[in-house]
């Protein structure tokens, strides 16, 4: 019995560890298939393009007015870690240090636009925003890009607030703080790795938001993503190799923002503490 159960065991891990190289191989050779297209003369019936060139690069960074772009792309992606910043950190200190009825339901409604897909709430949300105006603006697209991103702040930092002594803040509200120059000069320098942490994390995911970007941005306000999106989709002939140098461009910025993100949080950390918050 006991061999049979260590011989299931040992299966079991067996088919655990193909599936993840099957899905590590199949992720690297689309990877791998993208960047060397995008570098590529010509590739037909053959395991490698018959020349390597780097002007596909020069092509999309003018056919797609890539610069213009970019500066879109990082001026959304800035708005919204200020704003998430400015909005995210007092609701955060709020919930995690007051008690009111119907807190439970507050969080609820927080945790919400994390949960539930993007379209669900993006389109009646960019209906709103272009009855009053604001749909297919840089100001309709970072509105819409803090919807998500306010609540991933919170979700991050009440663990975080929760973990200080609250001793420490009465001591400072005996030397006269009230409660902003209590939050600005002794829980936000304390909350510094925890808001850094929140932040790297939400420009990771604006630069990667398609869903409510694509339903707010106009010509003018389209980050990477969604111009990328278009350059497959929209009518007219393009070489395949500037729209994988595009979408290169993309992984690459997506990749170093992501990096230095998991340079400053652990994602294992957060689970945990996310755990200890629903608890």
């Amino acid at each position: 019995m006991t061999f049979n159960n260590e011989m299931g065991a040992r299966l079991w891990r067996l088919a655990i560890w193909v599936f993840i190289g099957f899905f590590i191989i199949n992720l690297v050779g689309i990877i791998a298939a993208v960047v060397v297209d995008s570098f590529g003369t010509s590739w037909f019936n053959s395991w490698l393009p018959g020349g390597f060139t780097t002007g596909w690069y020069r092509q999309a960074w003018s056919e797609f007015q890539l610069g213009g772009v970019l500066l879109v792309t990082f001026e959304v992606a800035g708005a919204v870690l200020l704003g998430s910043a400015l909005l995210g950190v007092p609701a955060a200190y709020a919930l995690a240090r007051r008690d009111f009825p119907g807190k439970r339901f507050v969080m609820l409604i927080f945790v919400l636009p994390l949960i539930i897909p993007p379209f669900t709430y993006g389109i009646p949300l960019a209906s709103v925003l272009y009855q009053f105006g604001l749909g297919g603006t840089l100001t309709g697209v970072i509105l819409a890009n803090l919807m998500p991103s306010v609540p991933f702040v919170i979700f991050i930092l009440v663990p975080f607030i929760e973990q200080i002594d609250p001793r420490v803040e009465a001591a400072a509200r005996v030397f006269g703080a009230g409660t902003w120059a209590l939050l600005r000069t002794v829980m936000v320098p304390l909350l510094v790795p925890g808001i850094l942490a929140a932040l790297l994390l939400v420009l990771v995911r604006t630069i990667g938001m398609f869903e409510l970007t694509f339903l707010t941005a106009g010509p003018g306000s389209q980050t990477l993503v969604v111009e990328l999106y278009y350059s497959v989709f929209a009518a007219g002939m393009r070489a395949s190799q500037s729209i994988d140098a595009m979408a290169v461009i993309y992984m690459a910025t997506s990749l170093i923002c992501l990096v230095i993100a998991l340079r400053f949080v652990d994602p294992t950390q957060i689970v945990g503490r996310a755990k200890r918050t629903t608890h």
